[in-house]
């Protein structure tokens, strides 16, 4: 995990008032000198007519026109390569915020699950999450040194899970929410590979039977891209 921090005046206005929401981070292509894109009604673009590079990162902190996100650090993207390659200085754009999530008060315990992508959102989830409310975490990591120290929660336990090589990710969360009991009390927020939330939506909803009321999904990345 990397963390990066931008700055500056124009982040002025901006406010995130839920926990687990999102900003979009747009930074120049390859070789290119950064250009603000422009919002046609439906989504950035260039003034050549193509996309600028732009992922969407949870945002850490927000405070004194400084903007920190905390990003799981890969090869083989542009907005990756830029991470880690920028230096003081760099210019780029942020957009947002995204929804959040928003707690329900008739919830008795939270279950928490997500890949390392989803850390930076369960880490705020755990800040607001109420102290006498019961909260059971699960992540997927990619080896036992990924493992961050977590926000201490009074009623939270949890668990870590060593994803084994060759199998898709997110298959360790998938087969720790079978085995989970999960009652009406129970709210469930889950975010990471877009196939593997996909799975665990399907046997909420499908084999479960879980409100989708009750539920938070959200895929953040995709295998293939």
């Amino acid at each position: 995990m990397m963390r990066v921090v931008l700055g500056g005046p124009e982040l002025a206005g901006l406010t995130i008032a839920e926990p687990a929401a999102s900003v979009r981070l747009l930074v120049a292509w390859p070789s290119e000198p950064f250009e603000m894109p422009t919002w046609n009604g439906n989504e950035f673009l260039l003034t050549d007519g193509r996309r600028p590079a732009l992922r969407t990162f949870t945002p850490a902190v927000l405070a004194d026109d400084e903007l920190t996100l905390d990003i799981v650090r890969h090869r083989g993207g542009a907005v990756s390569d830029w991470v880690e390659t920028a230096v003081p200085g760099e210019p780029c754009a942020v957009s947002g915020p995204g929804r959040g999530e928003v707690l329900d008060p008739e919830a008795d315990r939270y279950v928490l699950l997500g890949d390392e992508t989803a850390i930076p959102a369960i880490e705020q989830l755990l800040g607001v999450i109420a102290d006498d409310t019961e909260v059971e975490v699960h992540v997927e990591i990619v080896d036992n040194h990924a493992h961050l120290d977590l926000p201490t929660h009074p009623s939270a336990t949890v668990t870590w899970h060593v994803a084994a090589a060759g199998n898709p990710p997110g298959s360790t969360l998938r087969r720790a929410v079978e085995e989970i009991a999960i009652d009406e009390a129970t709210r469930v927020w889950a975010a990471g590979e877009a196939a593997a939330v996909q799975s665990i939506r399907k046997h909420l909803f499908d084999e479960r039977g879980t409100p989708r009321s009750h539920t938070t999904i959200r895929g953040y990345w995709k295998v293939a891209r």
